[in-house]
């Protein structure tokens, strides 16, 4: 599965914290970051993971095309709900097309937990099925 890692600033080292916890699953998937997000998993917690640009210069919308091109299975995006962000309307088109193209989407960590779990169980394979690959 291809999944997108993604933390505002004030939630990056929640979703540190998260990725550590789950390596052994997530290592078994291509991952795919924003900037420094991407940068940090690497440093920290030494998986590989493919960098976009960081969120506010345009990382968010390079996953969002990644979605709309159905090359992105999961997003797991830690969202800073108590802080304006500027790139605020780039946040809500990726957030709109995981439901458009229904791509499982956690916005924090207990919804990120029970993903990890389901993926780990098999409750997605769905996306890998090739005809939905192909559309």
């Amino acid at each position: 599965m291809r999944i997108a890692l993604v933390a505002h600033d004030k939630k990056k080292n929640d979703l540190i914290q998260f990725v550590t916890a789950y390596k052994p699953i997530l290592e078994d998937h291509e991952l795919f970051a924003t900037g420094t997000t991407g940068s940090r998993i690497i440093d920290e917690v030494g998986l590989t993971v493919y960098r976009y640009k960081s969120g506010p210069l345009g990382g968010d919308q390079q996953i969002g095309s990644a979605i709309a091109n159905n090359e992105m299975d999961m997003v797991i995006f830690f969202r800073d709900p108590l802080t304006a962000q500027p790139h605020e309307p780039d946040v809500s088109a990726l957030i709109r097309l995981c439901d458009v193209y229904q791509i499982p989407l956690a916005t924090n960590m207990g919804t990120a937990e029970i993903l990890l779990k389901g993926l780990e169980e098999g409750f997605l394979d769905w996306r890998l099925l090739e005809e939905r690959r192909s559309r």
